[in-house]
């Protein structure tokens, strides 16, 4: 009688650079399907779920205006954690230190709320900037001194930057005039960052992380530094008898990635919200991580995905308006989304081997 056996997955030798291109948009696909029987499963009308989703933010200038808007702190968080992803250094905490960024960029308008002058929203930028990165110190000193875990260390402190915010907004920062409410004063003019497009909320922000994301392409392709990182995370014993130092690649990734977000915090306070609010965290540091991953940690890659993600933020608000969709469903299908690519990259790295049938004979019978 034979035997039945479950394949195992054998690594290719080999990537096909098809298969890998064609990866993203095939989870994308598999994604929006998944996520429509779901909608039809909640009682919802799928088809008035996709239009509000995937088309209404392309179909006014004032939506795309706001995916312009949205892409911005995803493409620069994402920038930043997927340099440490490449070299298998997990900052799962970009969210409290864009919230760090935002607190730290906010000290200057708060304390100083008569200054004036072009300086204020470049240095605002630049203390959001060394804010997250300080945040993540606190990570890479974790990770290189105690060998304590990055993932839980970085996604605590997020949880520690949050209560951080609460304090600030309900004490010493509480605006007076603000009917009680948890927020800051409001900035004055030269706090904001310059508007980019008339009409719109869109910003400089934006050119920003695009030529943050040139920096990280050549960093990571063209610098010896960024081949350090690569190599540390490919063949980390390679690296070691390279002379490769594991812990200068774990704080170097931790202290780019808490850059990028908590420049991206302060774009965000200095942009779209003119104040310190509690609802500054939105989950984009969360989110940030299926950008990486969907733009295949590669530079261009994420500059791709981080409209992809912008479209599903803005898609998301409207249908919860005009197909009465529950925001968890929205986070549902950006899980499902990291989840389907992740497959469709093992199905690209690896293939289903099936064992050769055995037979096995009875004790006792002629073979």
């Amino acid at each position: 009688m034979s035997s039945f056996a479950l394949p195992t997955l054998v690594r290719r030798q080999r990537a096909s650079l098809t298969a890998t291109l064609v990866a993203p948009p095939a989870a994308l696909a598999a994604a929006i399907v998944l996520n429509l029987i779901l909608y039809m499963i909640m009682g919802r009308d799928p088809l008035a779920v996709l239009h509000a989703m995937i088309l209404e933010p392309f179909l006014s200038w004032a939506s795309f205006s706001e995916v312009l808007l949205k892409t911005g702190p995803l493409l620069l968080i994402a920038q930043g954690l997927a340099i440490g992803f490449r070299a298998k250094v997990f900052n799962i905490g970009a969210e409290g230190q864009f919230i760090l960024g935002a607190i730290f960029a906010s000290a200057i308008p708060v304390w100083f709320p008569q200054a004036s002058g072009g300086w204020i929203w470049p240095t605002m930028l630049l203390l959001g900037a060394i804010g997250g990165a300080l945040w993540a110190s606190l990570t890479a000193f974790w990770r290189v001194r105690l060998n304590a875990n990055e993932i839980l260390v970085s996604l605590m402190l997020s949880l520690v930057a949050a209560q951080f915010l609460y304090y600030l907004l309900l004490g010493p920062w509480k605006d007076p005039a603000g009917f009680n409410f948890p927020q800051s004063v409001m900035f004055q003019y030269d706090a904001m960052v310059p508007t980019l497009i008339a009409g719109t909320r869109v910003n400089v922000s934006i050119l920003i992380a695009l030529a943050l994301s040139v920096v990280a392409w050549v960093f990571m392709e063209k610098s010896f530094l960024g081949y350090k990182l690569q190599v540390g995370g490919l063949a980390p014993r390679a690296a070691g008898y390279a002379g490769f130092s594991e812990g200068r690649a774990i704080w170097l990734s931790l202290l780019i990635g808490g850059f990028a977000a908590g420049l991206a915090g302060a774009a965000e306070v200095a942009g779209p919200l003119g104040q310190l609010q509690r609802s500054i965290s939105t989950g984009y540091g969360y989110a940030a991580i299926i950008v990486a991953y969907l733009g295949a940690l590669h530079p261009i890659g994420i500059v791709i995905s981080s409209v992809v993600m912008a479209v599903i933020y803005i898609g998301g608000d409207n249908a919860m308006v005009s197909a009465n969709l529950p925001i968890a469903a929205v986070r549902v299908f950006q899980g499902s989304l990291l989840l389907a690519y992740l497959i469709a990259v093992a199905f690209v790295r690896y293939r289903l081997e099936w064992p050769k049938a055995t037979h096995t004979v009875a004790k006792g019978s002629t073979p």
